[in-house]
């Protein structure tokens, strides 16, 4: 804000603190500076609180500062957030009512404000005389009018905000809705303000529909006040724009004659002595061509300030203002006021469709205001048919459709370096946030089409082209250094706003299109990795990914094209990308069964990875069906000894896993390991895939100790074979850690999974599904181990992270679930513990049917949610259907059924049936001995459970016996130290907690 000439000091009279909004800027520095020459110290304070900040709490912030707060009314003052009057009438009597001395206002505005800020006083400014209007604001002020204070006329300061400069010529009109740029305004003004003589020259550059323009406009009225001729020219066009300048001659008051090459020398030259004034400020809008325009930019005191598309301005010494899109709050908050229907998520989705582009913001929000059209079917149809003329709404602050802006810089760019364009056609074919530049200089050259060919041989041509796409702000190129790791993608890319990119297609004709989309599939074939199974390639198949869908890789009937598409969604599957991976896959389905047909083989492979990609969502019921249908249909045409047989088999087994069908899963995968062994050896990674699988059936069936041998058995062969690191033999290391803990070896298991966690992390990332499999069963070591307080802090993380990467109805994310409600249960909060219990449980519920292990499971763990909340009916109700289910699911003599029969044996002790519980306590004890062995944790607590339950019966001398074996065996097994053997010892009851396993 600028200063007064002359102030006189009031006795240390405390200063005001001036608080105006952005878009008042010009009131705020006239208020100052009358408030300085009346002898009053003043600061400033620009309001615009963070969004999501609370009234109160910024009121209460402005009220910190010294002195008196003025504060600035206006319909922008209140808005800004936006916020609602009641939000404001609920402030201003919380914080301003009973501070009343420390608040002053002058009203801007004739609109209605908050009834609440009646407690200001306000002195009402608009539409009065600069005289009044200083009257008013010094009494309201309390200050006694100094007669020595220099006249608002002698123009050493901001003029009256209500007043024009004496010269103001072809400004557009002041945009109401104009939101945020704060800053760069700020920046712009001070650049000016520095700048030696004959130096003041700013350049706001930046793409189409960025607001540039609009920026310039704002600048003007906010800063207008400050200048005695604002002259704005419409520079696009080299004669138009001479001739709008020489208009400039009789506006001063310069005597020429009527020739305008006259008059334009008479403006220059006045213009650079300062006269009739020295503060002057020249607009030139559209200035994109600097060669038509830089001779004509004036020197002298004033300012000039320019608009363009073009970056060569660097050149010619003016200070280059880049303006970007809108920042995601500038959007929401442009968009909330063009369409105020829209509520702030729904704002927010509509400028990550339009990537922030301020000028497609104004129109595509104004249409939405006045229709009932839903955002998200809207964006629908942006994507589907672009930003044309029908789904637009064209405003006088943007004038222009962004179809239209665009063709009109296309004929620029076609006139100067017709390569550029060609060059912007074949990008509009792959993603626009990030074209690898060497994807494009590697394409074959047998796939060119000719007006492409010299483009991509001629060095010279190709630099010439980028350099103009540049010089424009069409793409901007950032360089990526190629790491150690030559898999890693690296080098220059691209980057293309998406509205540029759609519309470059829009306006292309078909047959152009289908030749360039060709162009774009065989770039992408060619730089296939082909290994997605190999984990430092994945960066490679990332990029190579988000290309698909610009490219149309699904119409191709290039194998090569279709071989990565599939090689793609095997990537998608590995690292954990299934929401990607069931969209891309679903739409290569449709697209290829009307292309192909549907029993052509290749649908067979793409329904192969789709199934993969729906069973890792927990899907098995949809993934058991098409599986299926694959399978029966090889079967038939190629034989059950046929590798693409094996394949589909080995995706049905994994289905009835998930179906807690285990036994099926068993024989089908036991089929499926002999025929790979028959058909590729032992030592295929294919065979080995197969006997992980037969492991795994194996686990699930309670069968430990088999399972183990066979999951060490394939990763001593995955090491050799592949190598340590690949993420099947790292896959492998979870497996045994897991067969490990399940069979009570807690210090061998956290061994080996906290060391395949390290390994993991650094591999696969720490959000790869993966990995957290791999923290997930390190958290569960833990806990088994006895370290309680590590493992629920790593739990929690792997709890966050899965919901966050995965969703809440993840498989995994459940897995996880299950185990901090556990922990919660025991060692954290109760309440917790069965509001995390109750989702998992309902979710199992709906996802697999009551009658599934895992709902069941979730069920037991529930019960003892029940028993330790004192609900001790309820428990042994649910402990007691829990142990049927399970029965009945997985038969009697499964780990997960003992496990049950402990916790069913307890509640029936708790609710003071001591007999029943010591009848199904020497059940469990006999099964667990048979089926784990006599010392597996389950069944020594199943001993000293059936203890204590002889000792309610006052049979001492066979529970003291029972006990004391059991004592014995935990100390041998856990250690005397560990917490399952001390809290034995204290006689504390066991409990078994379900855990939902892989499958």
């Amino acid at each position: 804000m600028p200063a007064a000439r002359r102030t006189i000091s009031h006795g240390g009279r405390p200063p005001v603190t001036v608080s105006f909004a952005g878009f008042n800027r010009a009131w705020a520095a006239w208020i100052g500076d009358r408030l300085e020459r009346h002898g009053m110290r003043v600061a400033f304070q620009r309001w615009d609180p963070r969004a999501g900040t609370p009234l109160e709490d910024a009121l209460s912030d402005l009220a910190l500062a010294e002195g008196t707060v003025l504060i600035v009314l206006s319909d922008w003052y209140i808005q800004l957030g936006p916020r609602s009057h009641e939000e404001w009438n609920a402030a201003l009597r919380t914080v301003v009512a009973d501070r009343q001395d420390k608040f002053a206002a002058v009203s801007i505005t004739t609109n209605a404000l908050p009834t609440a800020t009646a407690v200001f006083g306000a002195a009402e400014l608009a539409d009065v005389g600069a005289r009044e209007a200083e009257r008013r604001l010094l009494a309201r002020l309390g200050i006694d009018p100094d007669p020595h204070a220099e006249p608002e006329e002698d123009g050493s300061g901001p003029r009256y905000p209500q007043e024009q400069p004496r010269v103001w010529g072809g400004v557009p009109r002041r945009n109401t809705r104009f939101t945020g740029r704060e800053n760069l305004l700020a920046d712009v003004y001070h650049r000016l303000q520095q700048a030696e003589r004959g130096a003041a020259v700013c350049t706001l550059y930046g793409m189409s529909g960025v607001g540039k323009t609009q920026l310039a406009t704002e600048y003007v009225y906010r800063f207008g006040s400050e200048y005695d001729v604002v002259w704005w020219v419409a520079a696009g066009e080299r004669t138009p724009m001479r001739q709008r300048l020489a208009e400039l001659a009789p506006a001063l008051g310069l005597s020429t004659g009527q020739e305008y090459g006259e008059r334009l020398r008479a403006v220059r030259d006045a213009l650079r002595r300062g006269e009739p004034s020295n503060r002057w400020l020249l607009v030139l809008d559209g200035a994109d061509q600097p060669e038509h325009v830089a001779d004509m930019l004036p020197s002298g005191p004033g300012h000039v300030l320019l608009t363009s598309q073009n970056r060569e301005w660097s050149e010619h010494n003016t200070m280059m203002f880049e303006v970007p899109v809108y920042t995601r709050e500038e959007s929401i908050a442009f968009v909330r006021r063009r369409a105020p229907r829209l509520d702030r998520p729904e704002a927010d989705r509509l400028a990550e469709a339009l990537e922030d582009l301020p000028l497609l913001l104004d129109q595509t929000a104004g249409w939405l205001s006045d229709t009932t059209m839903t955002v998200d079917e809207y964006v629908e149809l942006l994507e589907e048919s672009g930003a044309d003329a029908e789904v637009v709404r064209v405003a006088h602050d943007f004038p222009m459709t962004y179809q239209t802006s665009w063709s009109i810089l296309q004929n620029r760019l076609a006139e100067a370096v017709p390569a550029s364009v060609d060059l912007l056609r074949l990008c509009s074919f792959f993603a626009p946030a990030a074209i690898p530049v060497r994807l494009l200089r590697e394409i074959p050259p047998g796939d060119l089409p000719e007006e492409l060919t010299g483009l991509m041989n001629d060095p010279l041509l190709w630099n010439q082209a980028i350099s103009k796409l540049l010089q424009y702000s069409v793409v901007r190129i950032e360089s990526h250094d190629v790491t150690a790791d030559d898999a890693s993608p690296g080098g220059e890319i691209l980057y293309m706003h998406r509205m540029v990119h759609q519309t470059v297609r829009a306006l292309m004709p078909d047959r152009q299109q289908a030749e360039y989309s060709r162009v774009a599939q065989r770039a992408l074939a060619a730089a296939d990795p082909l290994r997605p199974t190999d984990t430092r390639l994945w960066p490679r198949f990332a990029e190579l990914a988000q290309h698909l869908k610009a490219a149309n890789v699904l119409v191709s009937r290039d194998p090569d094209v279709q071989n990565l598409v599939l090689n793609v969604l095997r990537y998608m599957y590995l690292s954990g990308e299934y929401r990607s991976g069931l969209k891309l896959a679903e739409r290569a389905l449709a697209a290829w069964r009307e292309l192909l047909g549907d029993t052509h083989p290749r649908i067979w492979d793409l329904s192969y990875h789709y199934a993969n990609l729906l069973r890792a969502t927990g899907d098995y019921a949809a993934t058991e069906a098409l599986d299926r249908v694959v399978l029966d249909h090889l079967r038939e045409t190629q034989g059950p000894r046929d590798l693409d047989t094996l394949r589909a088999a080995t995706g049905l087994a994994a289905d009835l896993r998930g179906l807690a069908r285990f036994e099926e899963a068993l024989e089908l995968s036991t089929t499926v390991l002999q025929g790979y062994t028959e058909l590729v050896g032992e030592q295929d990674s294919r065979t080995l895939n197969a006997q992980n699988n037969l492991a795994v059936s194996l686990r699930l069936l309670g069968r430990y100790t088999d399972s183990l041998a066979l999951h060490r058995r394939t990763l001593e062969a995955r090491r050799e074979l592949l190598r340590p690191r690949h993420n099947w033999s790292l896959f492998s290391e979870i497996h045994v850690a897991t067969d490990l803990r399940l069979l009570g070896r807690y210090a061998e298991a956290t061994s080996v999974q906290e060391h395949s966690v390290r390994v993991h992390r650094i591999v696969m990332g720490n959000d790869n599904p993966q990995t957290l499999r791999a923290e997930h069963n390190l958290g569960l070591c833990l806990y088994r181990s006895g370290d309680r307080a590590k493992a629920g802090r790593l739990l929690g993380r792997v709890l966050e992270r899965s919901e966050r990467v995965l969703g809440e109805t993840d498989p995994l994310t459940l897995m996880v679930a299950v185990s901090y409600s556990c922990f919660a249960r025991e060692h954290g909060s109760l309440d917790q513990a069965r509001e995390i219990g109750e989702q998992v449980a309902e979710r199992y519920l709906f996802q697999l049917g009551a009658a599934h292990p895992y709902a069941i499971g979730a069920q037991a763990n529930h019960a003892l949610v029940l028993r330790a909340a004192g609900e001790r009916q309820q428990a042994l109700l649910l402990s007691e259907e829990a142990l049927e289910g399970m029965r009945r699911a997985v038969g009697p003599d499964h780990p997960w059924t003992l496990g049950c029969s402990l916790n069913a044996a307890a509640a029936r002790n708790f609710s003071g049936d001591p007999e029943a519980a010591a009848e199904l306590g020497r059940d469990t004890v006999t099964r667990a001995t048979a089926t784990l062995g006599l010392r597996h944790p389950l069944t020594l607590s199943g001993q000293i459970a059936l203890a204590a339950d002889l000792r309610g019966l006052r049979k001492r001398q066979e529970a003291d016996k029972l006990e004391e074996e059991a004592l014995t065996g935990l100390s041998t097994v856990l250690g005397p130290q560990h917490a399952h053997t001390v809290s034995a010892r204290a006689r504390t009851r066991p409990y078994w907690d379900f855990e939902p396993q892989m499958t």
